[in-house]
């Protein structure tokens, strides 16, 4: 079941594959550690409006798999100018993934993604 991680930071756009979930993450991780650690701090000033830090994405992150044309899952982590990561969910309508209290963006991703990677199971429903 082949994996693809896509990182995108400023114009350049690297993708690899992994057979599984487990090393793609790894990667993702270590590769948002090392960009987090070299984001841009300023501001960005766009003349009609300044743009804080941390509203900036100077970097975004995603695993998509397990198929290749029609892959069940998307998800990644933003990088954000100050440094700071945020997970999420989806490609097109992006949902953030809220963290909990012992937990920072890289285990809050592999927390969802490990449940949706589960197969689902049907309830039965009781008989009448």
């Amino acid at each position: 079941m082949p994996w693809r991680l896509t990182v995108r930071s400023g114009p350049r756009v690297d993708k690899d594959r992994f057979d599984g979930l487990e090393p793609a993450l790894e990667a993702l991780e270590q590769r948002g550690r090392e960009l987090a650690d070299t984001a841009p701090r300023g501001k960005l000033d766009a003349k009609i409006r300044e743009f804080e830090p941390v509203q900036q994405v100077v970097a975004r992150l995603e695993v998509s798999g397990p198929q290749m044309l029609m892959p069940r899952a998307h998800a990644g982590v933003d990088v954000r100018g100050d440094g700071s990561t945020e997970a999420y969910v989806g490609r097109v309508r992006r949902a953030v993934i809220e963290q909990r209290s012992d937990e920072d963006a890289f285990a809050a991703l592999r927390r969802v993604l490990g449940d949706e990677s589960q197969p689902r199971r049907q309830s039965q429903g009781s008989p009448r």
